[in-house]
């Protein structure tokens, strides 16, 4: 965890434990929210209205896509591009609309080339670095405001306020950034707007084609105004709560079950 030791409280673990309490957290929490990550893109990826009152939205809510995709694709559709996720993989987007990441990488890589694994990394340099910050940043001052307002008797439970503190860091900071995600999104599929058929407008959808950051922010606002740039936030920022605030419990468990081991191991 980039900008949080947990040595600095005092805990009795070694920067290789950290690394891996780091390591392993995200890898658990990726696991478990991937369904919220799979909704959220089918929703970036939607050019209609997410809305029941749209004949050609084929999505319009997280329990009805939910429903939608599990009767057409089976249990599995949910981990649809975990593996690249897992490996933060560039071309994740896009993954979810091919059969397998072979499939995806063979395809991306014969119609446009290498630089194709590329697509949408302007949004994500963007964003990244105030995503990162602003997690962090909130995060400590949750923790803050959770000391001053939490009675004594509530301080004692650190996981609690370690999944609250991290879930509302990571609300506040997916929903100051999230545009530049749904850009990305967006301009990693360019191209493979065929393999998009079943988000909508179907049978026929129209392509859409993207010269970059700012063509594509211009896109969205005029064919889907300012809510389109907000497109799948609803399971974007519950993805948002549960991954940051997972990813931080987990974070702290391990180091503190490496902490007490280590502290078991040292008593004569």
């Amino acid at each position: 965890m980039v900008g949080y030791d947990p040595r600095a409280d005092g805990r009795n673990i070694s920067s290789f434990e950290v690394a891996v309490a780091g390591s392993v957290s995200g890898l658990v929490t990726r696991a478990l929210i991937s369904p919220l990550d799979v909704i959220k893109i089918r929703f970036q990826l939607q050019i209609e209205r997410l809305s029941r009152s749209d004949p050609n939205a084929k999505y319009h809510g997280i329990l009805q896509a939910g429903r939608q995709i599990l009767q057409e694709e089976g249990p599995t559709a949910f981990w649809k591009g975990h593996i690249p996720a897992q490996l933060l993989s560039i071309g994740y987007g896009a993954v979810q609309v091919y059969k397998t990441l072979r499939d995806a990488v063979a395809t991306m890589y014969r119609t446009e080339g290498p630089l194709v694994f590329y697509k949408g990394l302007n949004p994500t340099l963007i964003a990244i670095f105030p995503y990162a910050g602003f997690q962090f940043s909130f995060y400590n001052s949750l923790k803050h405001m959770y000391e001053w307002a939490m009675p004594a008797e509530g301080k004692k439970n650190g996981n609690l306020k370690n999944l609250l503190c991290g879930s509302g860091a990571g609300v506040i900071s997916k929903t100051l950034t999230y545009p530049l995600d749904l850009f990305k999104k967006r301009l990693q599929v360019g191209g493979f707007e065929q393999a998009r058929v079943t988000f909508g407008q179907s049978p026929s959808p129209q392509v859409r084609s993207y010269r970059g950051l700012l063509d594509c922010a211009k896109q969205v606002l005029q064919e889907e105004g300012a809510r389109g740039f907000y497109k799948g936030l609803s399971p974007s920022l519950l993805k948002a709560a549960l991954s940051t605030g997972l990813v931080f419990f987990w974070y702290e468990f391990f180091c503190n079950l490496f902490h007490h081991m280590r502290t078991a191991n040292s008593q004569p």
